[in-house]
């Protein structure tokens, strides 16, 4: 599959993205019983994409069978692939995800747990990536990212020129000056309390925060003050992998639904979008993988809980 030949349509994108993007190995209670698109920037993308949003998904991938399985579940979603550029010195990252059906316990590793050969690392992007999508950036409405490296602030920062409402959702701070570039372009700072709740206490930031809380809940700040919303409860708990990322999935499509640019945005009109999300996050609970929920009744159903959600708003 040649993706570097291809040029999108002259058209505005909902949501351009770039960050950690891997092949999904799930072995549940010992056994490989899936591989498929994974990473919280991957599964947040192909999930919007899905749920018919026009995305954009900015990545370096290998010349490989995994990539190659990466680009067409992208592509089978309904999302733009002429941005991603398959590179043929570079393998495609992959991640073992140990899965315990009984508890819904998981652990991730970038070792094979039946080789126990180290598996290829994600990638970020480089300039050629940048180069090929600046132009679309200036044109998205959403930029979401979960990393940063030096191209991806800049696609950031080309984002956010044009004027787009930057979400970012970082897993950890690797780069303290990356960081501090990049926060004064972030309109909606999304982390776990447990991964960055010391390290974050102190920062100065003028959006809205959105700090989850495991299975108690989340928090949203903003220069006002702060709102709980309390979890929604699991009927069945297989899995819990991928909660965060459909909260994140809930609170984009809101913004995207009800048109919110950054100047917009407050925790109060984001609510709607955070319970959308927290109830996506407790129908996945039900099924295997990242994206149980949309593989086994459908992104139709999907957007039933999304459109319930914005009717009881």
């Amino acid at each position: 599959m040649n993706m570097r030949v291809a040029s999108a349509p002259d058209r505005c994108f909902d949501v351009a993205g770039t960050g950690f993007t891997v092949l999904d190995r799930v072995y549940a209670d010992g056994s490989l019983t899936d591989e498929s698109l994974g990473g919280s920037c991957g599964n947040v993308l192909v999930c919007l994409a899905m749920l018919d949003r026009q995305v954009a998904p900015v990545l370096a991938l290998g010349e490989d069978d995994e990539g190659e399985r990466l680009v067409c579940e992208f592509l089978q979603a309904g999302a733009e692939v002429s941005y991603i550029r398959l590179h043929a010195d570079t393998r495609s990252p992959v991640l073992a995800q140990q899965l315990d059906t009984v508890s819904g316990h998981h652990d991730f590793s970038f070792v094979c747990p039946e080789t126990r050969v180290d598996f290829p690392r994600y990638r970020p992007i480089g300039d050629i990536e940048l180069d090929s999508a600046s132009s679309m950036l200036t044109r998205c409405s959403v930029f979401y990212t979960d990393r940063l490296s030096g191209s991806i602030l800049k696609a950031m920062r080309t984002a956010w020129e044009g004027g787009a409402t930057v979400f970012f959702e970082p897993s950890d701070v690797s780069d303290q000056q990356l960081f501090n570039e990049a926060i004064g372009m972030v309109s909606i700072l999304k982390y776990s309390i447990d991964r960055l709740g010391e390290e974050l206490s102190g920062l100065h930031h003028s959006g809205v925060r959105i700090v989850t809380h495991g299975a108690a809940g989340l928090k949203i700040a903003d220069g006002e003050g702060t709102t709980w919303c309390n979890a929604f409860k699991a009927p069945v708990v297989l899995d819990t992998c991928g909660s965060g990322d459909m909260v994140s999935v809930g609170v984009i499509d809101w913004m995207l639904l009800n048109k919110l640019g950054r100047e917009h945005l407050t925790r109060a009109n984001l609510v709607g979008g955070v319970v959308a999300g927290q109830q996506l996050a407790a129908a996945n609970c039900a099924f295997a993988g990242a994206r149980g929920l949309f593989r086994s009744l459908g992104a139709p159903h999907v957007r039933q809980i999304l459109h319930y959600s914005a009717a009881a708003e």
